[in-house]
């Protein structure tokens, strides 16, 4: 096969897989578009445990998900079964082990999550993981999701804390960490736009002084979140492939 043909196909493939793949990018809280879903955790009462929120209790419509919290997923385990096992510098109670198994689903025998009063956030009152703003939160929803987000916080250290996505199968479909310090946003959308995330964790993945709890849940179902345009360099690839491939077939016809 000539050598321009095959990097064209190589480039095709990279791209078309990229597409199609269940990869997840990171987005910002302006991606999720009016009519999507958002919980503020001022629905419930201080104290609150394990909160599950259907569509009518957070202003959803028709098709929108109940949501449910707790501390992990079935198949995972606290850090303090084998502390030695958490990454560096992150607190056994906010480090959390494993994969999920699938179907995913929320494990009742985790730490609970709570609503609690957090001085630090404008926008309190926060879900918390137990021990107090310190331990993880898992969120399940009832049917997939194209895109989640939330606000993170009190961050002290930059890369101790990420959100991970999962599918309904339980396989890991990416995850985004914290950039900044303070209160800070995180959300993800697939890269191709459909609704794969079934749910996510909330947990430590690192260093994180300060104690950590989330707020202001965004998420939104196909066309509820706006997927980030491919990269200039992904572009100028297709039009280089495409370009190449049309040179192929042009020689070719000229024989």
């Amino acid at each position: 096969m000539n050598a321009l043909l095959r990097l064209t196909l190589a480039a095709g493939a990279v791209l078309f897989a990229g597409s199609a793949s269940a990869a997840v990018v990171r987005v910002d809280e302006a991606a999720f578009v009016a009519g999507s879903g958002l919980i503020t955790f001022s629905e419930f009462a201080l104290g609150t445990t394990n909160p599950v929120y259907a569509p009518a209790t957070y202003g959803g419509g028709a098709g929108s998900p109940t949501v449910t919290f707790d501390g992990y997923f079935q198949g995972q385990s606290a850090g303090a079964t084998n502390p030695g096992a958490c990454p560096a510098g992150a607190a056994v109670s906010g480090c959390v082990l494993g994969t999920p198994t699938g179907p995913l689903s929320l494990d009742a025998a985790s730490p609970d999550t709570f609503i609690a009063s957090d001085g630090s956030n404008p926008t309190s009152p926060v879900l918390s993981g137990s021990p107090l703003f310190n331990g993880s939160i898992a969120i399940l929803f009832s049917t997939p999701q194209a895109g989640v987000g939330l606000q993170g916080g009190f961050f002290n250290a930059i890369g101790g804390t990420a959100i991970t996505a999962f599918d309904a199968a339980g396989n890991l479909l990416g995850s985004v960490t914290n950039t900044g310090l303070g209160i800070e946003f995180l959300g993800l959308v697939t890269d191709d736009g459909l609704a794969q995330i079934s749910g996510l964790l909330f947990s430590l993945v690192g260093s994180e002084p300060a104690g950590f709890a989330i707020d202001n849940v965004r998420f939104g179902g196909q066309g509820e979140v706006v997927t980030p345009v491919p990269e200039p360099a992904s572009i100028a690839l297709m039009g280089t492939g495409l370009l190449g491939l049309m040179a192929v077939r042009r020689r070719k016809a000229g024989r």
